[in-house]
């Protein structure tokens, strides 16, 4: 394929992704679904702080905010049709082998994107906010605005839901023979460390409890995705 055509594939497979990624927003534009999925969001909130009821200041801050959460909903929903559209896009670059991997990885992706979104919200959020809504609150009251508090919580559930998928992009690589298993459990201390830096930059917060909750998965999965690196390549 020349080039022009492998961005002519490329929108193609961006295209697709936003559909399913529309569609799924669609759902969540259903105004009873979109309201009880952000009282979903908010009762991690509530949990932490008794009496914890988010305020808005802007005349269209509740709006976007059910934008912003349909946008999760879309790309949870919608997460199937993106994976697929990236193995579809690479898999010319296969042989015939490794596309018998195409389907397994699609639904291994979306379990894991899933799982660690789940893993986020019943274990990161808790701790995260009983942290952060009651620290100082002896001589300062919590008053979140519900933009920064949908916010802060979207942006903690995509983020573990991508760090959920470092297994298969190390198993990825391996398959590709970039890396080894071997290679990578003789990085294990550069690991901890990448692991710590990418916990600073991508958590919405400086608070050391939430880069550790962040960090410490990022870390387990690393050695998850040794594992799996040694079963497709050993």
């Amino acid at each position: 394929m020349t080039l022009l055509e492998h961005l002519l594939e490329l929108r193609m497979r961006l295209m697709w992704s936003a559909i399913a990624i529309t569609a799924g927003m669609t759902l969540f534009f259903i105004p009873p679904i979109g309201f009880r999925f952000i009282e979903f969001l908010i009762e991690p909130g509530e949990a932490a702080l008794p009496g914890f009821k988010p305020q808005y200041i802007e005349p269209i801050e509740n709006i976007a905010t059910y934008f912003r959460v349909a946008l999760l909903g879309g790309i949870a929903l919608g997460m199937p049709m993106v994976v697929y559209q990236v193995m579809r896009f690479v898999a010319p670059a296969l042989t015939p082998m490794e596309k018998r991997w195409l389907y397994p990885i699609v639904v291994g992706a979306t379990v894991a994107f899933l799982g660690g979104m789940a893993f986020g919200y019943y274990v990161v959020l808790p701790v995260t906010l009983e942290f952060l809504l009651t620290f100082g609150s002896d001589f300062a009251e919590p008053n979140i605005r519900i933009g920064n508090y949908i916010g802060f919580v979207t942006r903690m559930l995509l983020i573990m839901g991508l760090v959920f998928e470092t297994p298969l992009v190390v198993m990825g690589f391996a398959k590709l023979g970039v890396v080894n298993a071997r290679q990578l459990w003789r990085r294990w201390r550069f690991a901890i460390v990448g692991c710590t830096v990418l916990a600073a930059v991508v958590t919405p917060t400086i608070d050391p409890v939430t880069q550790v909750l962040v960090a410490g998965p990022m870390l387990l999965l690393y050695f998850l995705g040794i594992g799996l690196a040694w079963l497709v390549r050993r």
